[in-house]
């Protein structure tokens, strides 16, 4: 199989076309992006190539040239960026994906493009948020996840498109630095923690949002992928989650292994915007019976492995 990650210079990417590797060789993966200097640290780890998803000609070349039978859509302008600019973000998340899906439909690919929590909205039921449910999102990015999934979804039923997609939490990874995102917080306190000592939120301190390691986050992408498609009731897109906590719980958890970190809070009113809009725990259950999704690590173990991890990146 082979298989082209497009905006692989991401969160996601970054540690998505190692595990990738691993699953399905090495020569088989390809990483691209727009950034030239990605594209250059990106050689370091795998076959690499300059490419903008908004090129569609560029982009149909290179699935032609190098016959690939998967496509991992990782492009787009995260949730708090989005907001700063929703006209490019609009533009670049639904151009991207809609080339993608296009391109999928020509060369009979696979197509895998996350959504996010952020499709939910005010109207959501946040407590146990339903698989299938109201989606009236309040920022550009959601608006985007949820026009994806329904564009996915729609290639699939009239082109016959094997696109699938899960509901991606906050990411939790020690590989790269998040890029703008309304749950950058769970990760930036680990290396601010270790850094500095101290670590200043923007988000208010009870506002639960689901979490997710990257272990997990990486294993869901590639088991939703590989599942019987016969299995699939619902293809784009579903709920994973692999932990739920507040600021307030986390640097607590924090606090017992790092007795000397100090914790404050300046909220962002347009993170606290979104975050209150968002999900306090997703119910995951149909990932759980229609392709095996079952997450490995909780918040406890997250923790431990985060600090050692960036401890390690410090010497």
């Amino acid at each position: 199989m082979n298989i082209l990650v497009v905006g692989a210079g991401g969160q996601i990417g970054t540690e998505l076309i190692p595990h990738l590797q691993k699953n399905y060789g090495y020569d088989n993966v390809i990483a691209a992006d727009v950034r030239p200097e990605v594209v250059e640290r990106l050689s370091n780890i795998s076959r690499s190539i300059a490419l903008d998803a908004l090129d569609v000609k560029s982009y149909s070349a290179i699935i032609k040239e190098n016959r690939i039978d998967r496509i991992y859509n990782l492009v787009a302008l995260l949730s708090a960026t989005g907001e700063k600019n929703p006209q490019l973000a609009w533009s670049v998340n639904m151009g991207a994906l809609l080339n993608s899906l296009e391109l999928a439909r020509e060369f009979k690919c696979s197509i895998f493009t996350p959504s996010s929590i952020g499709a939910f909205g005010n109207n959501t039921p946040h407590d146990n948020t339903p698989q299938d449910t109201v989606m009236r999102p309040n920022t550009m990015y959601g608006v985007c996840k949820v026009s994806g999934e329904l564009l996915s979804d729609y290639y699939h039923s009239r082109f016959g498109v094997d696109s699938r997609s899960v509901r991606f939490p906050g990411i939790i990874s020690n590989g790269c630095l998040p890029g703008g995102g309304t749950t950058d917080y769970a990760v930036e306190v680990f290396y601010e923690i270790i850094r500095k000592g101290t670590y200043t939120c923007q988000i208010p301190e009870n506002t639960y949002m689901d979490m997710l390691y990257m272990p997990d986050a990486l294993e869901a992408t590639t088991q939703l992928m590989d599942a019987d498609p016969a299995t699939l009731i619902h293809r784009n897109s579903f709920n994973v989650t692999g932990m739920s906590f507040s600021p307030k719980e986390l640097f607590s958890a924090i606090c017992k292994r790092v007795p000397s970190a100090k914790f404050d809070y300046n909220v962002d009113p347009v993170k606290d915007a979104i975050s209150a809009s968002w999900p306090n725990y997703m119910d995951d259950s149909c990932a759980r019976k229609e392709w095996g999704w079952k997450p490995k690590w909780g918040m406890e173990e997250m923790i431990d492995d985060m600090l050692s991890a960036i401890r390690l990146k410090q010497l």
